[in-house]
């Protein structure tokens, strides 16, 4: 079972959900909320009457769903309870408070303490030969290690650190090619300032426990814990933070036509099963990313940007990285080095939407958009 708090607000939203559960159209109006309980086994919960149904024919399930206020979600949890006891009143009662309390989470990461009522940016340092924006413009260790410390200058809170191009059609890169990239760049920047933040953007359990052994905080995996059966073990050793994103595919193969039956859902069950298991593992610091342009149309990535808020009740600080990536630049016929004033733009509705943390290779568009956005947010 799954439960999800969505947004109904936007009419196009509150259409799809009409028409998969049959709702009168005359019920729509703004600041609508819907409740969405899928996968339940057949003829476990018996609610008809204060709820829509549909039969997931092919996989035997039913799924459930209820629209109104927060009040009236909660109610409906209430009679839940009532009639069916805690299991799954419990799970809707998490979702609701996830949803109320969204924003409200303060993570301590290093000696920073990480208030997510506001916004905060990630600067980008790849050092690839590859990469679609930077790829060699910092294999050098020297430019390396005094970009990262430019960045920082500039007001970035945490640096990511990659050594691997994730860009679709990326050619894999080994684990000690990726090391040799990336630990001399960690501790040259932590030489100088012991109080960095940095993540590290690997998929792979051994780059991340030298790389945590190094001194990063922060484990970005962009497969979401599903490349790599080890990894977060090795998180949880250290003690450290992780972002887990949502891909589908891998780099190599993700941009061959994906396709979806409704992507805002495909990506939070999946994020739901995969934080799940890392907070079962005991890693308790979670960021989440859907994965922008990971295994997505242009399409795709502009409905993940308008939904971001259908994510708040998996109750994690939502991440975006949406910085110079294709399908700005093919909306706009824009090269990479063009795409930061638009870039900007994205990241500005996407803090609006429930971002958290923006990840940017501009870091000073960054903070500006950051500065004004929590002024407003």
């Amino acid at each position: 079972m799954v439960a999800q708090i969505l947004n109904l607000s936007d009419y196009d939203v509150f259409e799809f959900y009409s028409k998969k559960y049959d709702i009168y159209r005359d019920v729509y109006s703004n600041g609508l909320l819907g409740l969405e309980i899928r996968d339940i086994e057949r003829l476990v919960l018996n609610v008809d009457d204060i709820c829509y149904r549909y039969v997931d024919i092919l996989n035997g399930t039913i799924h459930y769903f209820i629209t109104g206020s927060i009040s009236e979600i909660k109610r409906f949890s209430e009679k839940i309870h009532l009639n069916l006891g805690e299991q799954y009143s419990n799970q809707i009662n998490s979702v609701i408070n996830n949803y109320e309390k969204y924003g409200k989470q303060i993570y301590k990461i290093g000696d920073k303490v990480f208030n997510f009522g506001r916004s905060y940016v990630m600067g980008i340092l790849n050092i690839t030969p590859d990469s679609f924006s930077d790829g060699g413009m910092y294999l050098d260790k020297s430019k390396a290690i005094k970009y990262g410390l430019k960045m920082i200058e500039d007001g970035a809170d945490i640096l990511d650190i990659g050594g691997e191009s994730t860009r679709p059609n990326a050619e894999p890169v080994s684990q000690e090619e990726e090391l040799k990239r990336i630990i001399p760049v960690i501790k040259g920047i932590l030489s100088v300032n012991n109080d960095a933040i940095i993540s590290v953007d690997t998929t792979k359990s051994f780059v991340a426990e030298e790389a945590l052994k190094s001194g990063a905080k922060i484990i970005n995996d962009i497969s979401g814990l599903t490349f790599d059966p080890y990894l977060q073990d090795v998180i949880n050793r250290h003690e450290a933070s992780v972002i887990i994103m949502h891909i589908k595919g891998i780099p190599k193969t993700m941009q061959n036509n994906p396709s979806y039956n409704n992507i805002i859902e495909e990506i939070y069950d999946f994020l739901y099963l995969q934080t799940s298991k890392a907070q079962s593992a005991g890693i308790n610091n979670i960021l989440i990313d859907p994965g922008i342009g990971f295994g997505k149309t242009i399409d795709h990535n502009f409905e993940i940007i308008k939904r971001l808020g259908d994510l708040d009740s998996l109750g994690f600080p939502i991440v975006i990285g949406a910085s110079r990536k294709s399908f700005i630049g093919n909306t706009l016929n824009l090269d990479p080095a063009e795409r930061d004033t638009a870039s900007a733009i994205i990241n500005a509705v996407a803090l609006r939407n429930s971002a958290r943390l923006i990840r940017t290779h501009n870091v000073k568009y960054g903070v500006q958009t950051i500065k004004l956005m929590n002024k407003i947010c």
